[in-house]
């Protein structure tokens, strides 16, 4: 059954969507079979693997509102054991139109339960913000992962964040937990990165990642040509730490991988 990982900040740019979308094509690589679930109105990790968000046949909006079945808007990408449910621009409207919905809350959770036996891996991008369409995240997660920019401005939202997490824990999902926070855009060379890090180590202990992603010019360079970092520069100190953070991960999970990735 699928391990289900929400990445979630309220913070925008802190690396949410570059994480999940390269973790999940990092995962897809160990034959880990992945469904990369794009829960962001902005549609970035849909357009970071090819697909065109104004085109899409159909998203995970008329998963939430019209009941479509999870399996009918899922799409295959060209990364061998790497899925997509893609969002579209009329996903933003969701907030709203969840609000009268009996069980709001857990309409993805009821729409993944289907899905759960068919992969390894499910991993939800969702959107800069603590709204219904995030704690329908939290609702059907088994863990979050929270990626968290090494600058201060972004500390500032993670007590927010916690709280949102807490009350889901004690509301929605009494299984939920952190399942792993990791620091992006690191620049090693300023003492500021360094005491983020610092801080962070310190309140959450082992949770936090031991792999850090670097700030990386690769890594800002490969969605605009619909690509994952291992297609576009897999050798670049972006597409080193996000494959690192994948053993990590997998490692941490109890995972057995095999001898080798499959090619990029």
């Amino acid at each position: 059954m699928a391990r289900v990982y929400a990445f979630a900040n309220q913070k925008g740019g802190v690396g949410k969507t570059t994480s999940a979308v390269n973790l999940a094509d990092a995962l897809a690589m160990r034959r880990q079979r992945t469904l990369l679930i794009d829960l962001d109105p902005q549609a970035n990790a849909t357009s970071s693997l090819g697909f065109d968000k104004q085109t899409v046949p159909a998203s995970v909006y008329q998963v939430l509102l019209h009941d479509t079945p999870l399996r009918d808007v899922v799409q295959l990408t060209d990364r061998v054991h790497l899925d997509l449910a893609p969002s579209s621009p009329t996903l933003a409207s969701a907030e709203v139109e969840l609000v009268p919905q009996i069980g709001r809350e857990y309409r993805l959770r009821e729409a993944l339960a289907p899905a759960r036996d068919g992969y390894d891996y499910i991993l939800i991008d969702c959107p800069p913000s603590l709204g219904l369409l995030t704690v329908n995240a939290l609702a059907a997660a088994d863990g979050v992962i929270i990626p968290v920019q090494c600058e201060y401005l972004p500390l500032e939202g993670l007590a927010m964040l916690m709280q949102t997490i807490d009350l889901a824990k004690r509301r929605l999902n009494p299984g939920l937990t952190v399942h792993g926070v990791v620091m992006t855009m690191y620049d090693g060379r300023t003492n500021l990165a360094q005491q983020v890090v610092a801080e962070v180590r310190q309140h959450f202990g082992g949770q936090l990642f031991s792999t850090i992603i670097p700030r990386n010019v690769r890594l800002s360079e490969a969605p605009s040509f619909g690509r994952t970092i291992f297609q576009y520069a897999p050798a670049s100190p972006g597409g080193v730490a996000y494959s690192h953070l994948a053993d990590e991960l997998l490692a941490r999970d109890g995972v057995v991988q095999p001898t080798a990735p499959v090619a990029s």
